[in-house]
């Protein structure tokens, strides 16, 4: 499938300014202004390019893709940005942390958490048509997890296509040490809640990605094997939030419960 930065030449310059702007932000760590407004031109399609731009100039320069993460599975927040379906965005290796370990300050830019279910791969996805019993068959475990999410657009004054340029807003990710066969229980009964130093601020529950967890991962398996870089055996996918956002600010420390998968925790180093 060919990608709107390849369809059209007059836009490979702007395309490749934002992209190297995101770069530069995530390198510097400094926000930049709102970029949805030299991505109109060419839409969804153009932020997707700029997403798959760095993402190629990533890995050309030694990071390693160890999975993908939706966004926008909550019917509510896809109203509010004015879509009709999820995002989704590359996972690396350096992304990943252990099960209670700190993220540095300044690592991400105005990190906010999210309690997610985290599936393992043991198949490769390969087929657009992927069916649900195809996915089923292909997850090895569960895992419990936590999205740290960040933006480098300035005072998350992003749209749609602010955060799809961004990799949609993906910052770092940590999961429970602990995998659960997906037999073990039904997603979408599972309850969650998430403490951000010791007080409830998050509640949830499997039903609020998508309905089910699996559906949303099929979403995704599907949308990727149709761009040719299919999901492959080994390969985490963070199927997004259970619930609601909230800010992660120095100091803080986020412990996330999933009925019948257990915690997970995160902490915020102090400044």
């Amino acid at each position: 499938m060919t990608t709107f930065i390849e369809t059209a030449p007059a836009g490979i310059a702007k395309l490749a300014d934002v992209a190297k702007r995101l770069r530069d932000a995530e390198r510097n760590g400094l926000a930049i202004r709102p970029i949805r407004d030299e991505l109109a031109f060419g839409g969804i399609e153009a932020a997707y390019s700029v997403q798959r731009s760095n993402e190629d100039h990533w890995v050309a320069e030694g990071r390693r893709v160890v999975g993908r993460k939706i966004g926008l599975t909550s019917k509510a927040v896809q109203v509010q940005m004015g879509v009709d379906q999820p995002d989704f965005g590359v996972l690396f290796a350096d992304m990943c942390l252990a099960d209670g370990e700190g993220l540095a300050v300044g690592e991400v830019l105005q990190p906010r958490v999210e309690a997610e279910v985290a599936l393992v791969l043991k198949k490769d996805l390969p087929n657009p048509d992927t069916t649900i019993n195809e996915l089923i068959a292909a997850v090895d475990h569960l895992l419990p997890a936590i999205e740290v999410v960040g933006s480098r657009i300035h005072d998350w004054d992003i749209s749609i296509l602010d955060t799809i340029a961004d990799n949609a807003s993906c910052g770092r990710f940590v999961t429970g040490t602990v995998p659960v066969l997906p037999s073990a229980l039904d997603l979408t009964a599972a309850g969650m809640v998430m403490t951000v130093n010791g007080h409830v601020a998050s509640v949830g529950s499997g039903a609020a990605c998508l309905g089910h967890p699996y559906r949303a991962a099929l979403w995704l398996v599907r949308r990727m094997a149709g761009l040719g870089r299919p999901l492959r055996a080994g390969e985490i996918l963070m199927t997004g939030a259970l619930g609601p956002i909230v800010d992660f600010p120095p100091g803080a420390n986020a412990v996330a419960t999933i009925q019948g998968l257990g915690q997970v925790r995160i902490t915020h180093e102090e400044k």
